[in-house]
């Protein structure tokens, strides 16, 4: 096989990115996503800025700039221009920045209707700013800003257009689907269009997700000759934003024979910091960074991954710096729950296992997910603190509240083998219950009942959801000695239920404690 091609890529979340509605980066943060993108990721180049958009915006600028020339990377920072005399060129110069990326017209449309101008007097006036560029020290692209409406209406003026430029101190032709129209048959055609008249043109593509296809549209242009590609982290952008960098990266990379100098380690990260800064959250299912995109929810997968990694594609998450998880729930099956426990180190035998499958899926059946983190807890909660001959069970109980009126339980509970019943009034659910039990202990059995000393309530410790909730109840029987019960569920009030039948339990098996 021979030497993949590179392909160069242009992130411009700092810019077109920052169009996306409601998005607005502050100066440090710009600075903060521009460092990561050139020293983290190793994107080639970064556009930043519009010119002229806001003092804050020249802050940031001057920053990003600042920061790229200490590193030796100044070359890599790009700011969109305007064919408007010197005025974009000096305020970019002023900023530090030494590109420009000129946006110039690249349809007819545009040209007549929105510049009234004629193509002569448009190129005219690009080339005065070329000159003055030119004279400034500064590196230009030109941008043909709705290039992909001007091939399909009027391809005569986008030649014409590059006809009378491109012998012109400019390095790249930089063309975009600026409405996001174009399908990848259309891409490709337009493209080698351009790349054929004009072989010894830099190109690069600027796409748009309208139609959801600004990934294959950007693996269109690459194959139709095309140097560089434009994206976004995340795919931020206006309307629907633009080409996602981390789909970019591992289509070319996986798909064809393409390469480039992406640190693909790096992508979830900054993914993570451009989520924080614009307030924009990923979808979990977004590929490559979303969060469960490396998750098998079925069994019969993680069954087919122990034996050969059979549902297991080259997206391998250990390339992103991320690992395979094995989600817990009603459709786990003994196959993810027995992979989430070897990753822990925790073996058990197939009853034991078994049975926490069993508590998994009914959790399942009332939470969305259980996390790795859990399960120590739900093994533990299942299996070390079960009673095997349980001398006090629940069968059955109710607990209501409603505005207005004191909460109520009602409860059936069998101890040694005979059935009570009982209801109370309470301050709480979990009051109302245990001051039905106290009936029964008082009034059919003529026993004390521990008194209850304190109650925590918390997410177990390492978990990340809200799939559980951990009740510790600390207990005071009636010779003062002190003791604790701890119930696990995905219901407040049930773990506290669960506690408190350990605590009845201790009390009648005493070898138990």
């Amino acid at each position: 096989m021979g030497e993949r091609k590179q392909i160069e890529i242009m992130d411009c979340t700092l810019r077109d990115g920052e169009q996306t509605n409601g998005v607005s980066f502050l100066p440090h943060e710009k600075l903060m996503i521009a460092r990561a993108l050139l020293s983290d990721v190793k994107v080639d180049r970064i556009e930043i800025a519009s010119a002229g958009v806001s003092e804050g915006e020249k802050d940031a600028v001057r920053m990003i700039c600042r920061y790229a020339e200490l590193n030796g990377v100044l070359n890599k920072v790009e700011v969109l221009g305007f064919v408007d005399g010197n005025k974009s060129v000096d305020w970019i110069h002023d900023c530090g920045c030494r590109v420009i990326n000129l946006l110039a017209k690249g349809s007819l449309k545009h040209c007549e209707l929105q510049l009234k101008k004629t193509i002569d007097e448009h190129v005219h006036d690009i080339v005065e700013v070329l000159d003055y560029a030119k004279n400034s020290n500064m590196q230009v692209n030109l941008y043909l800003e709705d290039w992909s409406s001007g091939m399909k209406d009027s391809p005569e003026y986008v030649f014409k257009l590059i006809d009378s430029l491109h012998d012109k101190n400019i390095c790249r032709f930089l063309l975009p689907d600026t409405l996001g129209i174009l399908s990848p048959t259309q891409t490709m055609d337009y493209i080698s269009q351009v790349v054929e008249r004009y072989p010894d043109v830099n190109f690069d593509f600027h796409a748009h997700n309208d139609y959801d296809l600004a990934v294959a549209n950007s693996l269109a242009a690459v194959k139709a000759g095309v140097k560089g590609l434009h994206v976004t982290v995340n795919g931020l952008g206006e309307r629907c934003g633009n080409a996602p960098l981390s789909s970019v990266h591992v289509v070319l990379k996986d798909m064809y024979d393409f390469s480039t100098n992406i640190d693909e380690t790096s992508l979830v990260y900054i993914t993570h910091l451009v989520e924080g800064y614009s307030g924009i959250a990923v979808a979990p299912n977004t590929p490559i960074v979303g969060d469960n995109v490396f998750t098998q929810v079925a069994g019969v997968h993680a069954d087919g991954d122990n034996k050969d990694k059979l549902y297991c594609n080259d997206l391998v998450p250990e390339r992103f710096g991320r690992h395979r998880e094995y989600a817990l729930g009603k459709n786990s099956g003994k196959a993810n729950i027995t992979q989430n426990l070897n990753e822990l180190g925790l073996v058990l035998t197939p009853e034991q296992t078994k049975a926490v499958t069993q508590r998994i899926t009914q959790l399942g059946d009332r939470k969305e997910l259980v996390t790795q983190e859990d399960l120590p807890y739900i093994v533990s909660d299942v299996l070390k603190h079960s009673i095997p001959d349980e001398k006090v069970r629940l069968v059955s109980y109710m607990v209501s509240t409603s505005y207005g009126l004191r909460p109520i339980a009602s409860l059936k509970v069998s101890i040694n083998d005979v059935c009570y019943e009982a209801d109370s009034t309470g301050d709480g659910q979990y009051d109302a219950f245990v001051k039905a039990l106290r009936k029964v202990y008082k009034n059919n059995l003529n026993r004390d009942f521990p008194l209850l000393d304190n109650y925590q309530v918390s997410i177990p410790p390492g978990g990340r959801t809200d799939a559980l909730v951990q009740t510790i109840i600390t207990w005071i029987k009636s010779d003062g000695k002190m003791f604790r019960t701890r119930g696990l569920d995905a219901d407040q009030t049930e773990a506290a239920i669960k506690a408190t039948i350990k605590m009845l339990n201790m009390i009648e098996n005493p070898e138990s404690r």
